[in-house]
């Protein structure tokens, strides 16, 4: 028998080819998909090897775990279909597919699924009992973020130089007053080919007067707020109403505190690095899932601001620096006040709504009493179209004797009937779950059902003497899984829209709290702050008709909540009950 018949008569070894490249740097993804394809082919060609499948992961950084990047996920989750369609995988850049610690937390799956992994630097599989091969892949592993880092340190240093000695604006958007122009082509011949442009700052004619305006007006007496309000009131845009573009997500009624009199640009010099990237573990108690990026506020001891004057400034040197003094006088004006750690249990903390602007009403301790305060400056309520006082103040002792009777009242024996027909006629009708509800719900269904499915294999494999770390580690992962599936299910089933309960329901619930709510008036005050909580105690506060909406709801998550009327309070007191809510 030749040579070629003992081939024709082996298996076809079949491979499954991943790849990754990251389009920050302005990288053409299929360029570098192609490089990489045929490293992988020259490596797997001799031995007779062919892809049928790939996976390539484009704009998904290297730091990211495996688990996070789509096409390596979906590798990952092929491992353990014994139907995958390929036997083995190969890699054409290693530096590109594993980062850090990330071949040492991810070929254990490879190994167990007995799925061969092939890398051109080891010239072939790695073999997981080979110490030069694990010592290989961790280097790699090492030198892949070391690149990332240094990339990192090169790209900071040279736009700090840029901002610091030629003042060149680094992208972003402008600052309110001012709007990009064209500086001509970009210094960089390759970009300049491109058809790319430098860009700085002039004055935006409509909003620079604005920001002399509250240079103005700060250092001549007038306080943040009064500013904030004097503008709202000439009907001047706000910057997020200006520019409704670029701040679709913010508030554009009326003008708040910004950070317009700390901007060192509207001096003419050009400034970078206010925020940065910030990288945070996703999961303290899973290192291995990676970090995930926000963006964080620098202090002020970390921007780059340019040594020289590179737009039209719209204030002075002395103008800018005055102000600045003023916020920090201004803020430290006054002696310290200690710090005391009080326990002020605050019955209704987080429990009372103010009707007209919707906010809950903040806790605060004054002379001795508790009272719940709502402050919305006139010239934001008018902005927002609603009537409000500048403050409204509420006092604990006035809500809770009156609110303690009713309650008594309200489940004694002889009204428990009233009650629960009252609270059975306002309870929510039943809706059905949305449309994404039910796909939330179908998909977590199954999430559940695999891990349910994963779970037996990995304590048989236990039980049969494979290595505990790995499989403890495993079944670990896939208990974490399914419990946030578990977690999605039930958001998913009940959503916000709760379940009606029968009256049989509701009378059992208020027949076992009849006894909690009269003994109501002899708590003290963080057992009755509790009693509150269980209850799902909810006020309202009306303050130009000086009443509370009181309303408890059942849920049948919750045993001990029930439902009420609503109560009206009149000159400090409740005066009377009405019908359900």
């Amino acid at each position: 028998m030749t040579a070629t018949t003992d081939r024709r008569l082996r298996p076809a070894l079949t491979f499954a080819f991943y790849g990754r490249v990251s389009t920050e740097d302005q990288q053409d993804p299929e360029a570098s998909r192609q490089w990489q394809l045929r490293r992988a082919q020259s490596l797997i060609e001799p031995a007779g090897g062919l892809i049928t499948t790939e996976y390539f992961d484009i704009g998904e950084t290297r730091a990211l775990p495996w688990k996070r990047r789509p096409h390596a996920a979906d590798l990952l989750a092929a491992l353990a279909d014994p139907h995958r369609g390929f036997n083995a995988v190969v890699i054409g850049e290693p530096q590109r597919a594993f980062y850090g610690a990330q071949f040492g937390n991810t070929f254990p799956l490879f190994a167990h699924y007995g799925v061969p992994l092939w890398v051109p630097e080891v010239g072939g599989p790695i073999d997981a009992d080979n110490e030069a091969h694990d010592l290989i892949m961790s280097v790699f592993g090492g030198m892949s973020k070391g690149e990332r880092n240094r990339i990192k340190v090169r790209v900071h240093a040279a736009m700090a130089a840029q901002a610091l000695t030629e003042g060149r604006y680094l992208g972003g958007r402008p600052p309110y007053g001012y709007r990009l122009c064209d500086l001509g082509p970009h210094p960089n011949p390759a970009k300049a080919a491109d058809g790319k442009r430098l860009h700085g700052l002039e004055p935006d004619p409509a909003a620079a007067p604005i920001v002399v305006r509250i240079f103005t007006e700060f250092p001549g007496g007038l306080g943040i707020f009064a500013i904030a309000e004097g503008l709202t009131r000439d009907s001047i845009p706000c910057p997020s109403a200006y520019d409704r573009a670029r701040n679709p997500h913010r508030d554009a009624h009326a003008w708040a505190k910004s950070a317009v009199l700390t901007n060192p640009r509207y001096t003419g010099r050009q400034i970078w690095n206010r925020q940065s990237k910030f990288e945070a573990l996703l999961d303290i108690e899973d290192v291995s899932l990676g970090y995930t990026t926000a963006m964080r506020w620098n202090t002020q001891d970390k921007w780059i601001i340019s040594k020289k004057t590179v737009h039209t400034p719209l204030i002075d040197d002395d103008t800018f620096a005055h102000a600045q003094q003023l916020l920090h006088r201004r803020a430290r004006t006054g002696a310290a006040h200690p710090v005391h750690r009080t326990r002020n249990p605050y019955l209704f903390r987080g429990r009372i709504t103010c009707r007209p602007c919707t906010r809950r009403m903040q806790a605060q301790w004054s002379h001795g009493d508790a009272y719940y305060r709502c402050r919305f400056p006139e010239e934001y309520a008018l902005a927002n179209r609603i009537h409000h006082p500048r403050n409204v103040y509420l006092r604990e002792k006035w809500i809770t004797p009156a609110l303690d009777d009713w309650l008594t009242t309200a489940f004694q024996p002889h009204r428990l009937d009233d009650t629960i027909d009252l609270m059975a006629a306002a309870a929510p009708t039943e809706s059905r779950p949305t449309a994404p509800q039910a796909a939330s719900a179908e998909a977590a269904r199954a999430v559940i059902a695999d891990c349910d499915a994963k779970l037996a294999p990995h304590r048989a494999a236990l039980e049969a003497g494979a290595d505990p770390t790995v499989i403890t580690q495993w079944i670990a992962e896939t208990q974490a899984t399914r419990a946030r599936a578990e977690a999605d299910l039930r958001t998913a089933t009940h959503g916000s829209q709760p379940r009606r309960m029968t009256r049989d329901e509701i009378a059992r619930l208020i027949r076992s709290i009849s006894d909690l709510a009269a003994a109501i008036r002899q708590a003290d005050p963080e057992d009755k702050a509790e009693i509150y909580r269980q209850l799902s105690l909810t006020l309202t506060y009306t303050p130009g008709h000086h009443t509370i909406h009181a309303q408890i709801t059942p849920t049948p998550d919750t045993p001990q909540n029930d439902k009420s009327p609503q109560l009206q309070r009149s000159r400090g007191d409740f005066v009377g009950v009405r019908g359900g809510t």
